[in-house]
């Protein structure tokens, strides 16, 4: 069994450079690589391509990456709750690809499964559709989409051995899953790293063909995007 383990952000990082495209998991604040966000800013990477479902908030998650103008170009579903992405789009100053979410989903499965492209129905008759293939099946018009290509992948899950098979945790599990061996090299942030065999097998939602660089993160914040609460009866 190989052994995936790297013994901090920093070395899991390495050969991250400018003008690189890379695909970050979770879902606004769940599930997302913390650490190695925060290292990204820490290392002034600049010129990225990020895919991810949306940009977090202003001050946490890619949020982060944006102050510091460090995106070059976001390819998302939504701009979601940061004010500092929607200005930096309507401005000019940050290029945006915005996707229909379940095809932005199927681009990171299609990569992940090496399926270099596929015809979808979203998007057909928008302007998401502009400039694309356009085919006919059983009377629907669909769309072609190509598969992402990213060098890297990082995508944070609960718990992972060292072999790099990880088990996500409730809503955890969102873009994380389809973005494991969607990219040249995928690395992944744990909660908790525990040694081989220590993971029930049934319980295992990617397995460690997939992840080439394993880490235990520092600390977790886990922020609630928006908090709902109500009063006592």
């Amino acid at each position: 069994m190989i052994n995936k383990k790297v013994n901090s952000v920093k070395e899991a990082l390495q050969g991250i450079e400018d003008n690189m495209t890379i695909m970050l998991g979770g879902f606004g604040l769940c599930g997302i690589p913390e650490n190695s966000i925060a290292e990204l800013v820490k290392k002034q990477t600049k010129n990225l391509t990020c895919i991810s479902n949306n940009a977090g908030v202003d001050d946490f998650g890619l949020g982060l990456l944006l102050q510091q103008k460090q995106i070059q170009k976001m390819i998302s579903s939504y701009v979601g709750e940061n004010a500092e992405f929607e200005r930096q789009m309507l401005s000019g100053e940050l290029d945006v690809e915005l996707i229909p979410q379940g095809t932005l989903a199927e681009r990171c499965r299609a990569a992940q499964a090496g399926i270099p492209a596929f015809f979808t129905p979203a998007g057909y008759g928008t302007e998401v559709a502009i400039g694309k293939e356009v085919r006919e099946f059983n009377g629907k018009m669909h769309v072609m989409e190509y598969a992402f290509k990213a060098h890297f992948s990082i995508v944070k899950a609960w718990k992972g051995d060292e072999a790099g098979n990880l088990i996500f945790k409730g809503t955890a599990r969102n873009f994380n899953p389809c973005m494991c061996g969607a990219a040249k090299i995928t690395i992944a942030e744990v909660e908790e790293l525990v040694p081989v065999g220590a993971l029930d097998p049934n319980q295992i939602h990617i397995p460690g063909i997939l992840i080439q660089r394993i880490f235990q993160g520092e600390k977790f914040e886990k922020r609630i995007e928006q908090r709902t609460t109500r009063q006592r009866a």
